[in-house]
């Protein structure tokens, strides 16, 4: 098992690294901005399951798998890149409709938890991230590397899911004040679907940062 004085230097750096505001919380932001606290907090969830996932594929070596070939990257990467730029175009062609009676249908809790899921799965840079930094903490003589990198990604999974949920609810708070405001719903609407495409775009191109 890791030492206390590993794990409390692994919270120590992982909570410097969340505390930079990346894409992640970018998308949470819009999401919330978009569908309100619950969507926001809910794709968080995803979010946090997607990481968990990208731990367990890092600890048993399937992530290593993916960085060797390119053509599974690039697959990855790209698919993931076409679902943000897909829900920035939807978001653009939607119609305001401030003085209708019919009321939009919400998103269902899992069609929100899936959005945020899949925007993180298909990012195979949140991969490549989880294979350079765990090992930086993993050490064979305090047990099994399996379980070491288990622990450790469930960590931060769980502080990168608090993180997103605090800054979903901020904006999220802050929408629905500004919602009431005619004019403001189609600057908005016009401001989250350029954000998700520029995330979609980046995703394509930009180097492997996370978060």
């Amino acid at each position: 098992m890791p030492t206390l004085t590993t794990v409390s230097l692994f919270l120590f750096t992982a909570l410097g690294l969340l505390f930079i505001p990346g894409p992640s919380v970018l998308f949470i932001m819009t999401r919330s901005m978009d569908g309100g606290k619950r969507a926001g907090a809910i794709s968080a969830l995803g979010i946090g399951a997607a990481d968990l996932i990208h731990t367990t594929a890092a600890a048993f070596g399937l992530s290593a798998l993916l960085m060797t070939s390119a053509l599974a990257f690039s697959f990855v990467k790209y698919l993931g890149a076409a679902y943000l730029i897909y829900l920035g175009l939807r978001t653009l062609l939607r119609h305001d409709e401030p003085h209708s009676t019919e009321k939009e249908k919400p998103q269902t809790i899992p069609r929100m938890f899936f959005q945020g899921m899949t925007v993180e799965l298909f990012n195979p840079k949140t991969a490549l991230f989880f294979l350079a930094f765990l090992p930086q903490f993993v050490n064979p003589s305090h047990g099994m590397v399996t379980l070491q990198f288990l622990i450790f990604g469930s960590l931060f999974a769980i502080l990168g899911l608090c993180s997103l949920t605090f800054y979903g609810l901020l904006s999220g708070a802050i929408a629905t004040l500004l919602k009431k405001n005619t004019h403001f719903q189609r600057f908005h609407r016009y401001v989250t679907g350029s954000i998700y495409i520029a995330l979609g775009l980046t995703a394509a191109f930009a180097g492997s940062e996370k978060k």
